[in-house]
């Protein structure tokens, strides 16, 4: 404890400030302990900002200044490892591009292109999302399954971007310290000064003091809440969505409050929402006007060489060169632009006229947004059998339910159930009726490898690899695929698919896995393990990632490279695992609090 705080002590021990309880019994004793507390908690809150075995940051006048962006990325690194020891994120690569792409195109429109952003998916049906210090952005399953259209996803997560880049969790904090501990100072002096008084004069000023905290926390809140859904609604824009969706959005979710009645989701306790939000959010998105998107290359200027074009891009006209931007979107605004006019008036009226100043984005990318959603449904269901119930008892009583997007749910379900070959069956009709569509050709190699037709699986795999090369969703269910052969020539197949992704996506916890065992098979134990140890590390098991790395490097018959590459890792790894089990509780020396889920293998 600094000398200071225990000079304070002695000296207000000598002050002998007496408190009279004799007239005010019960009431007496509470006051005291609350008027102690509050003290313990002023000196404690200033004695942290004094010891130096506290390492606070310095506020300074800029919120930025409370951490670098480096410790805001490892900060937020750590919180999604710890996520996933529990859990409780959906790591599969279809759903992850697919959230990455979205909130990337965001990104790439908003006012600070920050290419530091990472999506990801919770584990949870709860409506909610929210946003991590270090541009990560996390949104609930049960969000994405509340949303009709991918715009209004779109909106959600435009907001949560918005409270990122302007750094409203910093600025809260800096907020709480420089709030809490004059009114906190304020509050003591009150009780102190009112020790002799018969009057509720101490309790009225602590309970004005919580409040007038809480009041400055709702009141921050608010203004959060109100900057990123201005600022989102610009990022929405200028993407090309449509800005109407984030009262769209907002709008959804009253209607889920009210078919729940009480049950309020969770969205809404973290973001407030009323009607006065949804009207600001309509104004403002009706004044920006309507989404300009990219203009789509004229059918003589599409690339006919395949999925990688390397080819130099078209060259404009010079009148197109020489146009204004602000003239080309104007052009590319009036083209959205729609004029609805009615084939016949009312009595002697005119026909009307209606004007639309946002067209629709098109059917694909709904069509894609609505699979995705059926996607998230099933793998985020606690019961398989509930849910390949729900999607037979709808197709067979509801025709409107007769949808491609739920079908394709009712295939994944079924091959959460087991019944590959039904599953397969479901999916060949809908690639007969879309055969373009890569998610459905996905879904069914995957359903013909689960239902034993390896060589009608491994032959679609490899189509979708040539027609789609580099996707990870795509080259990572290709190398399972062939791992599962457990031969070492498929295993070096699965590896030539893996390496390149790996590089790429470094973080990916099931691609280092695969990448592992594909190794293993192929007979390279070493760089096996360290995937093996990655993994561990990727799923929140820093310390059983930091054993494997120390166990390997004992061997006796490793290369000069090799070693240097663990003992590289081991350095990097070991700061990581010392301040968590600083962290931990003192009951649990040694050992993580994660480490109660079991390692990763």
């Amino acid at each position: 404890m600094p000398a200071w705080v225990r000079r304070w002590r002695r000296e207000h021990a000598r002050a002998n400030v007496v408190v009279h309880m004799s007239s005010r019994g019960p009431f007496a004793m509470r006051f005291i302990r609350a008027a102690s507390a509050l003290t313990v908690a002023c000196i404690s809150v200033l004695a942290a900002a004094r010891d130096p075995d506290v390492r606070l940051p310095d506020i300074g006048s800029s919120a930025a200044s409370l951490a670098t962006p480096q410790e805001l990325r490892e900060y937020g690194a750590g919180m999604l490892q710890e996520m996933r020891a529990y859990e409780l994120v959906v790591d599969d690569p279809l759903l992850g591009d697919y959230i990455n792409a979205l909130g990337y195109r965001l990104v790439a429109s908003s006012d600070h292109p920050d290419p530091g952003f990472y999506f990801f998916i919770v584990r949870d049906d709860q409506i909610n999302a929210f946003a991590a210090p270090g541009g990560f952005v996390a949104a609930n399953a049960g969000l994405i399954t509340a949303m009709q259209t991918e715009d209004e996803l779109a909106a959600v997560l435009a907001h949560e971007i918005s409270h990122v880049e302007q750094q409203h969790i910093l600025r809260a904090f800096e907020d709480q310290k420089k709030m809490s501990i004059p009114i906190m100072l304020g509050m003591l002096g009150v009780i102190l000064a009112s020790a002799h008084r018969n009057d509720d004069t101490a309790a009225a000023a602590m309970m004005t003091g919580t409040s007038l905290i809480q009041q400055r926390q709702i009141n921050f809140t608010r203004g959060d809440e109100a900057e990123a859904d201005r600022v989102g609604i610009q990022t929405l824009a200028r993407a090309g969505f449509d800005p109407l969706a984030m009262a769209g959005a907002f709008q959804t979710l009253q209607k889920v409050m009210r078919v729940n009645g009480v049950d309020i989701p969770e969205f809404l306790l973290d973001h407030p929402l009323d009607t006065k939000r949804i009207a600001d959010s309509k104004a403002r998105a009706e004044q920006l006007g309507c989404p300009t998107p990219p203009t789509p290359l004229r059918s003589e200027e599409r690339s006919s060489h395949g999925p990688l074009d390397l080819s130099l891009p078209v060259r404009r006209s010079p009148a197109e060169e020489t146009s204004p931007p602000d003239q080309a979107a104007a052009i590319a605004a009036s083209n959205a632009t729609t004029v609805h006019v009615d084939p016949v008036g009312r009595g002697n009226a005119l026909p009307r006229v209606t004007v639309s100043t946002c067209a629709p984005r098109g059917k694909p990318v709904q069509a894609y947004f609505e699979l995705m959603r059926e996607r998230t449904r099933v793998l985020i269901a606690k019961s398989p059998t509930a849910m390949r119930a729900y999607y037979a008892d709808n197709l067979r009583d509801d025709p409107a339910f007769d949808t491609v997007a739920n079908r394709y749910g009712y295939a994944l379900a079924l091959v959460k159930t087991r019944e590959a070959a039904a599953a397969a069956a479901e999916l060949k009709k809908l690639v007969a009726r879309d055969p373009s569509s890569s998610a459905l050709r996905l879904a069914l190699a995957n359903a013909e490898d689960q239902a034993g037709n390896k060589a009608e699986a491994l032959d679609l795999y490899a189509r979708l690899a040539a027609e789609f090369p580099g996707n990870r969703a795509i080259a990572l269910a290709h190398s399972d695929a062939l791992i599962a052969r457990a031969d070492a020539n498929s295993a070096r197949a699965a590896l030539e698919l893996l390496r390149p992704l790996v590089e790429r996506h470094a973080d990916d916890p099931e691609l280092q896995r695969s990448f592992a065992r594909a190794n293993e098979l192929a007979g390279d134990k070493v760089r096996a393990a360290e995937a093996y140890a990655e993994a561990a590390w990727l799923n929140g098991h820093a310390e059983d990632a930091l054993n494997q790395l120390k166990a390997l490097s004992k061997q006796s018959d490793l290369s000069y490279y090799q070693r240097s590459r663990i003992d590289a890792r081991i350095t990097e790894l070991t700061p990581a695992v010392l301040a968590l089990r600083k962290r931990s509780s003192p009951g649990e020396t040694g050992s993580l609090s994660l480490s109660c889920c079991g390692a990763a293998r």
